[in-house]
């Protein structure tokens, strides 16, 4: 069955070219994520070429000093932002609705734009080469050299702000998983049966929501510091700032990276052993402790720093702790080798190379967890190669995924020797390349010149990536070549998988299944009828052998093959019946995400070169022009898909889809706040606090405008609470009388906000000749960067108040509909609760 094959749906087939830019449906979002990583691996792959030949030998002049920075940076940015974890995410887009039971995501609008917003993120990296040269400084961008003084350039702007609208990509796309996963598993599916693939991207989401939030953060900051001349990275302790920030992002990424290449692994040996994964329950609640323990081990990337031995010594003692789940882990996919029947085909064979490789990486990261090798080996190339060994072993499961789900995909079976080539070479080239660096690793991270004495090694190593590079034209080979002549597969072409997308057709219908799945028996079944019916459809074959968790229902032992698992939508004509209407599906198509990712790309293009004026000024005009034009678009349109009737919802069974997306946001926006918060109080505390009032600070800036605003935003938080009372007063009057009240009270914080900013640019006194500006101090910037985030928090509020009093105008949020007042209102709140925060920290402490 082919994609084609949408029931009657007005959509355009998959051949149409219009299809791929109007798409909402996970599925076809998943492709889009997969082409578009595999294209940035071609590109931080040529990059990476680039580098090794610098490399065979030294102080080589390939590149000049400036090129090779750049070559360097870009390829780290591009692999770890735009390749990797998006590769991941296309397998998640496609897979995790199938084997939780989901006809889409929660919110398919929000999936696309996600996509787009990723898409134009990395064009407009890009953009950045041609903008007078990309980003040089690492990809850690580590501070002072992310500063314009030391990357004055336009290009090195132009990626930041890249990652910014790929941060926002990311984010939305974690609220949509998040809200899918909770709220939409199938009737009888129990958190903890869900496949181990599905869980692997539950605890990703959950670490990306939170992590990339404190990127973010920085990814804010540093753009101030490049567009409005704020002082943050430049003043004392501010490069100690950006690598907290940095660093509370950047080892969660880490298991963000490895964690759905971890749960392929799974995936793939229960299926090519024929076992049920051993220690199942011990394997998951590992993934759980490293997830959270994630988050409390970044400063041992700072053991270098001046941070005082005590704390070096308890981040030593969590470095190590996070190493003891992973053993769990690894013993788990061993045993499981052991007491099962392999089967060495392409997928197995990249797991377990991707176990191979993990070991080795996990082994050499244990020198690097201890204060006293550290100080030896940091800013070595025993970091370049351990870190490649941990994050490389996470992309070789992600390419046995692609060999694992390619027949679903496509409906066609890759070449089973061309894969195994693939793997061969692959493997070699991988530990050709970065093995040897462990012998050279007395060579400086990302300097081309180094001792002759390690000549070998590095001309060694650069065969080794040329070799694995030319691994990549055999895949690309077996996939296109495959994708037109391939024999074609049934839904389930491996003897052992059980999982839910193994139980529709190769590759799946636009609605996915043939009725609505169900585990309440205990094994896999689709509801039969109008939707109405109690009626259970079985699927043939099936009793006692589908099972979402790797094993049979009935045992949880081994695996029991099941070829009759999948079911023919037209086999059973009441399931068939059931998908008739399509009053209850989804809308598929919308051109909306689209144009507000081309906006986004126009506005950061033009706000990259604001200050060089030119051809800068019209893209900035025109992106946010369309931006605005986008969203009136999209809020014209449904946002979320109809929620099931029969799904499992523990723990948030009484919570609708939009009202836990705005938790989780608002989530998302706790951290994002905490990192300005947290950044202000860190700057105070490396400048003396008595120091930063007396001196940094002038006299003019007093309490009194911050004092009648706060009394402004509780005002306004307390108008929506009346809005909410008249609506379910049926109050038409009350709730439009109420919502003016809350706009009008956020607009005098705005201009309230306004006159006091005025006047403290245009003071004059002895120490603040010329005002006291933005650039003016690191309180000054602290001061006006963080109120103004809220200030623009409120104005997005004001956006949402000037469409929703219309629609209140015209009779909308009555008669029980007023839950857009509940979600506006819990957004509302939040602001005014962060005021709660600045007020007394910007204008009291």
């Amino acid at each position: 069955m082919s994609h084609d094959q949408d029931h009657g749906h007005d959509f355009p087939p998959t051949s149409s070219v219009k299809r791929w830019f109007i798409t909402t449906n996970h599925k076809d979002v998943g492709i889009l994520y997969l082409v578009t990583a595999l294209f940035f691996l071609l590109l931080g792959g040529a990059l990476a070429m680039l580098m090794r030949v610098q490399l065979w030998s030294p102080g080589a002049s390939v590149l000049s000093g400036g090129a090779y920075n750049q070559a360097v940076s870009a390829h780290g940015l591009i692999m770890v932002f735009w390749f990797i974890s998006p590769f991941a995410f296309g397998f998640a887009n496609y897979v995790v609705p199938l084997q939780i039971g989901a006809d889409d995501l929660a919110f398919p609008r929000l999936n696309a734009l996600s996509y787009w917003l990723y898409l134009f993120s990395g064009l407009l990296f890009i953009a950045s080469f041609f903008q007078g040269g990309t980003f040089d400084g690492g990809w850690t961008m580590y501070a002072p050299l992310n500063v314009p003084t030391y990357m004055p350039n336009v290009g090195g702007t132009a990626v930041v702000l890249a990652l910014i609208m790929f941060v926002a990509a990311v984010t939305l796309g974690s609220v949509n998983f998040l809200t899918t996963m909770y709220r939409m598993r199938a009737e009888g599916l129990r958190m903890r049966d869900l496949p181990v693939f599905s869980m692997s991207i539950l605890l990703t989401v959950w670490m990306m929501l939170f992590a990339f939030a404190a990127l973010l953060a920085a990814l804010m900051i540093l753009a101030a510091d490049h567009l409005l001349g704020t002082t943050y990275f430049t003043s004392e302790g501010g490069t100690l700032l950006w690598t907290h920030l940095f660093w509370f992002f950047g080892h969660p990424e880490v298991y963000i990276v490895f964690f759905p290449g971890l749960g392929i692994m799974a995936e793939c040996f229960q299926t090519f052993t024929g076992r049920r994964l051993v220690g199942r329950k011990w394997f998951v609640l590992s993934m759980v402790l490293v997830a959270l323990q994630s988050f409390v081990v970044w400063m041992h990337h700072m053991f270098l720093t001046g941070i005082n031995l005590e704390i070096k010594t308890l981040f030593m003692v969590t470095t190590i702790g996070i190493s003891l789940p992973f053993d769990l882990m690894v013993f788990s996919l061993i045993y499981t080798m052991i007491k099962g029947r392999i089967r060495f085909t392409t997928p197995f064979l990249f797991s377990l190379g991707a176990l191979i490789l993990f070991i080795i990486g996990g082994i050499t990261g244990v020198f690097l967890g201890a204060v006293v090798l550290d100080y030896e080996f940091r800013g070595t190339y025993w970091v370049v190669a351990h870190f490649h060994y941990v994050m490389v072993a996470g992309a070789t499961a992600l390419f046995a995924g692609l060999y694992y789900w390619y027949p679903k995909i496509t409906g066609r079976m890759y070449d089973e020797f061309l894969g195994k080539l693939h793997f061969a070479t692959y493997f070699v080239g991988f530990n050709l390349l970065y093995f040897p660096m462990f012998s050279a690793w007395e060579t400086p991270r990302r300097v081309f010149n180094y001792e002759v004495g390690l000549g070998f090694w590095h001309k060694l190593a650069t065969i080794g990536g040329f070799l694995l590079g030319a691994s990549f034209l055999i895949m690309f080979y077996n996939m296109f070549r495959s994708l037109a002549t391939g024999e074609e597969v049934g839904d389930n072409p491996w003897e052992y998988a059980t999982s839910a997308e193994w139980a529709v057709s190769s590759p799946p219908p636009l609605e996915n299944f043939p009725g609505t799945p169900s585990y309440a028996t205990g094994k896999l079944q689709f509801l039969g009828g109008d939707g109405e019916s109690t009626e259970r459809t079985d699927i043939d074959g099936a009793v006692g052998g589908a099972a979402a968790d790797g094993g049979t229902a009935a045992d949880g032992g081994t695996a029991v093959a099941d070829p009759g698992l999948v079911a023919e939508a037209g086999a059973h004509p009441e399931v068939a019946d059931a998908h008739a209407d399509d009053s209850g599906h989804a809308d598929h198509a919308s051109f909306w995400p689209f144009v507000i990712g081309l906006a986004g790309f126009l506005s950061f293009l033009g706000i990259s070169g604001i200050h060089e004026g030119g051809v800068y000024y019209p893209l900035t005009a025109a992106g946010g022009l369309l931006v605005a034009i986008g969203f009136v678009g999209l809020a014209r349109e449904p946002f979320s898909a109809p929620e099931p009737a029969l799904a499992e919802r523990w723990p948030f069974e009484g919570v609708e889809n939009m009202k836990l997306g705005m938790w989780l946001f608002l989530g998302s926006d706790v951290v994002l706040f905490g990192g300005f918060i947290g950044s202000y109080l860190f700057l105070r505390v490396a400048n003396g606090w008595h120091y930063w009032e007396h001196e940094l600070i002038p006299a003019a800036h007093v309490t009194f405008p911050g004092l009648v605003n706060t009394y402004l935003l509780l005002t306004s938080s307390f108008a929506i609470v009346l809005a909410l009372v008249a609506s379910h007063r049926n109050s038409k009057r009350g709730v439009v009388a109420s919502l003016i009240l809350t706009w009008v009270l956020g607009v005098g914080f705005l201009i309230n906000k306004g006159l006091e900013w005025q006047h403290l640019f245009h003071i004059h006194s002895e120490a603040f000749p010329n005002g006291w500006e933005v650039g003016t101090n690191v309180a000054s910037s602290t001061f006006y960067l963080t109120t103004g985030l809220h200030g623009a928090h409120v104005i997005v509020g004001l956006v949402m108040l000037m469409y929703m009093i219309p629609r209140a105008m015209k009779g909308a949020y009555l008669e029980g509909d007023d839950e857009m007042l509940e979600y506006f209102g819990l957004y509302w709140h939040f602001v005014d609760i962060v005021w709660l925060f600045l007020f007394p920290l910007f204008y009291i402490v």
